[in-house]
């Protein structure tokens, strides 16, 4: 007959009772206590999930960036497999759609970085109605309705490349763009990249926002067209761009992106404007159709967990929002810098503002006039 040692006699007893009292709540573990925000009947969601086996995402963030937070995620739920798919946020948006309509299997999470198509698809009632017990713990602005969660706090930067672009060349504030715009063409006249607001959701995102919050933003814009701006769809095929000196200097991108591609690459200068810092956050929600909602709830609260946050932060560098994580990449290290100059976009329906199909027609014709980018 067997005989049963307790956890106190046995270091292999210690060491597993010690991994479920640090590791996450949704780990299985058959005595581990849930901390106080989590609900009793957690253990039954996180039951549910392991019987359904796996949870679909549908993500904008490239898998090479959330690998290691897929790896542990995976490790803490035994059973649970996350098939990731990597889409660019426009494909996102419509494949989700398309799939929804013909009744066909979709995702069971979106994690876009398209705010404003994330909010349009929870206020379109496409969102499942979820309070994480992880709510707490982001700021009010990033939640709304216990159905679409904010789960980075990202910038919108400047990026360029050191041997083109130094000392007083390095911009420092919006109208530091303009004014090298307008004063060196001859030196930056096909050298500058931003988005294809047409192609890029996020970069849409971030040139409507623009124009809410910068007075002179059409005159930006302008001042792009005359230099030939290069347009392009993707942060990283901008970075690479700038790092090879094809283009000198690259306005409004993603700032996680640059940043990481900088830690490695010395020729990348990487600006937080100092007049002010558009930051976005990666929207995530539970399909109201999801195959597997209970594994969807768990990889959601993993995601705004601390340990989800912090693993964001220090291998994604996608800069967490919680003001609990510390590190580099982090909202609380940027607010430290920047103080009021942050300009979080909030997780909230003014979002659709420029989703109403006139207003996004007509800002598109102005930004196609003024970029010179005539279709």
């Amino acid at each position: 007959m067997a005989r049963f040692i307790p956890a106190a006699a046995n270091p292999r007893g210690r060491l597993a009772a010690l991994a479920c009292a640090l590791a996450l709540p949704w780990l299985q573990c058959a005595h581990a206590e849930l901390p106080p925000e989590y609900p009793g009947a957690y253990r039954a969601i996180a039951s549910a999930a392991r019987d359904e086996g796996r949870v679909v995402v549908y993500s904008t963030t490239d898998l090479s960036a959330v690998a290691a937070l897929i790896r542990d995620f995976e490790q803490r739920n035994p059973g649970v497999k996350v098939d990731y798919n990597d889409l660019n946020s426009t494909d996102l948006h419509q494949r989700f759609l398309a799939e929804t309509a013909a009744g066909k299997p979709s995702a069971d999470v979106l994690w876009s970085s398209a705010m404003d198509l994330q909010m349009k698809l929870a206020n379109d009632d496409y969102a499942a109605r979820y309070k994480s017990p992880e709510a707490g713990s982001l700021p009010d602005w990033a939640v709304w309705r216990d159905t679409a969660y904010g789960t980075t706090f990202e910038p919108a930067v400047f990026v360029y490349n050191k041997h083109f672009v130094s000392g007083d060349d390095v911009p420092a504030t919006h109208a530091d763009i303009v004014r090298l715009l307008t004063t060196q063409r001859a030196k930056y006249a096909g050298n500058v990249t931003t988005y294809d607001i047409e192609k890029s959701a996020v970069g849409f995102l971030f040139a409507t926002q623009d124009s809410r919050v910068q007075t002179n933003f059409w005159e930006l814009a302008r001042a792009l067209g005359a230099n030939a701006v290069e347009l392009e769809a993707n942060t990283s095929v901008m970075v690479q761009r700038i790092a090879s000196g094809k283009d000198y200097l690259g306005y409004n991108l993603i700032g996680s992106y640059a940043l990481t591609r900088a830690r490695r690459d010395p020729s990348i200068g990487v600006v937080l404007p100092r007049d002010y810092t558009l930051v976005m956050s990666r929207i995530a929600l539970i399909s109201k159709t999801a195959s597997h909602p209970n594994a969807a709830r768990l990889w959601l609260d993993y995601l705004l967990s601390r340990r989800g946050q912090g693993l964001l932060s220090s291998h994604s560098e996608l800069f967490s929002i919680r003001d609990d994580v510390p590190g580099e990449y982090t909202a609380a290290t940027l607010r430290k810098e920047l103080g009021s100059r942050l300009k979080a976009i909030a997780v909230a329906p003014p979002l659709l503002v420029f989703l109403d199909r006139a207003k996004q027609q007509e800002f598109l014709r102005r930004w196609r006039r003024e970029t010179g980018d005539v279709k």
